[in-house]
């Protein structure tokens, strides 16, 4: 049986919902992120902004130079998120295999329904236009490669200044034709530094991967040559997956002015550490390894991590690691652009003996344990912000 895959995104999503709040906005040039004062990037733009020559994570400040009459405004991510959820039960009600790339995006396998892959894809059109007044763009296609590549061809190929609201389909059968123009960037997995080497030997469209050898182009690329060549015949067998387990969990915080202060620093390392050791607890999750980024005033990136002897999903545990972390690699004094505390190595928890614990007597630790516990259900139940710990005011 031939695949029916949609690829489903919402037109310039945080925009649209922008607009529906504030209706005066349409048609004017706006964005949403940071403000340009504080080092803040567009999150997503309007089309009337994107005319001065706008685009997502931009610097705002580069944008407000284009346009000095930009409207900036601050995301809002609990409505964008509460909107997303109503998205996504729209999606469900077509198909149970709905993979959900991000909050405006995902893949939907339309296989078992009787009716045409195009005509589904504009009935969801319609239904998310309808019932939440949001625009949207799909691909339609046999397989994810080529319904992701088709939604953006079909937004590109709109110029009327507004929400595309695309549906570009491609017949099954005629995937490498519909590839074959577009240039090698289209594929997954090709970014500036590999475009520069398929230009040195002569590739700058996908049909050029087909004029080549699959021998020539595994010589000189490796796996990745093979990779490109089967993308480039519109080939993916890869499934809907409707659940996207978590490989890492973390959190930054970009300062509008470099610091130096060290107990500022200690200060965001512990907001930050709270805030992740709550995702893991929330997701019954515990981590071997914990890292800390740092990032100098001359945007060098410093990234370093330990592996304890026991996996954490204790705040506590975590905030110790990342300021062990921090004396033993920031020079004292060194300004700080950027710092982060971040999770990986992902796996069920397990209630074990800290490995701070081990050294303290019997009654700290009860202490501790007690604080901790009263400390998660506190949070569990009136919400991550119900309770505080003096350090952070």
């Amino acid at each position: 049986m031939v695949r029916k895959i949609l690829h489903f995104d919402l037109d310039a999503f945080y925009c649209a919902v922008e607009e529906l709040r504030h209706p005066e906005l349409k048609g004017t040039p706006f964005a949403v992120g940071g403000r340009p004062e504080s080092r803040g990037v567009v999150s997503s733009c309007s089309y009337a902004a994107r005319r001065f020559g706008i685009r997502s994570a931009m610097g705002m400040a580069q944008a407000v130079r284009l346009c000095p009459d930009l409207r900036v405004l601050p995301p809002d991510m609990r409505e964008y998120g509460q909107i997303s959820g109503q998205v996504m039960e729209i999606l469900h009600c077509l198909t149970p295999l709905v993979e959900q790339l991000s909050i405006d995006e995902a893949f939907l396998e339309v296989t078992e329904r009787p009716e045409y892959a195009s005509e589904l894809a504009r009935m969801v059109q319609s239904q998310v236009q309808e019932k939440l007044g949001l625009p949207s763009s799909l691909g339609v296609a046999t397989n994810k490669l080529v319904a992701k590549i088709a939604t953006d061809v079909g937004k590109a190929a709109v110029r009327t200044g507004d929400y595309p609201r695309a549906v570009q389909v491609v017949p099954p059968g005629r995937e490498a034709e519909f590839l074959a123009p577009l240039p090698v960037d289209a594929l997954w997995g090709v970014g500036p530094r590999t475009r520069e080497r398929l230009a040195a030997k002569g590739i700058h469209k996908v049909s050029d991967f087909l004029a080549a050898s699959a021998e020539e182009l595994s010589q000189q690329f490796g796996k990745l040559g093979q990779d490109l060549r089967r993308q480039a015949q519109g080939i993916d067998q890869r499934p809907i997956v409707t659940e996207r387990e978590a490989k890492s969990i973390s959190q930054e915080t970009t300062f509008a002015q470099d610091v130096v202060d060290t107990e500022t620093l200690r200060r965001v390392l512990r907001q930050q550490a709270a805030q992740v050791g709550g995702r893991l607890r929330r997701g019954g999750l515990a981590a071997r390894t914990v890292n800390l980024k740092l990032r100098w005033t001359d945007f060098t990136t410093q990234t370093r991590q330990t592996t304890p002897s026991q996996p954490v999903d204790d705040e506590e545990e975590i905030y110790r690691i990342a300021l062990d972390l921090l004396a033993s690699n920031r020079p004292e004094g060194a300004a700080v652009r950027l710092v982060g505390v971040g999770c990986s190595g992902l796996i069920p928890a397990v209630k074990q003996m800290s490995i701070f614990d081990m050294a303290a007597d019997h009654e700290t630790l009860a202490k501790e344990d007690q604080l901790n516990e009263a400390v998660k259900a506190l949070r569990k139940r009136f919400g991550e912000d119900a309770i505080r710990r003096g350090s952070d005011l």
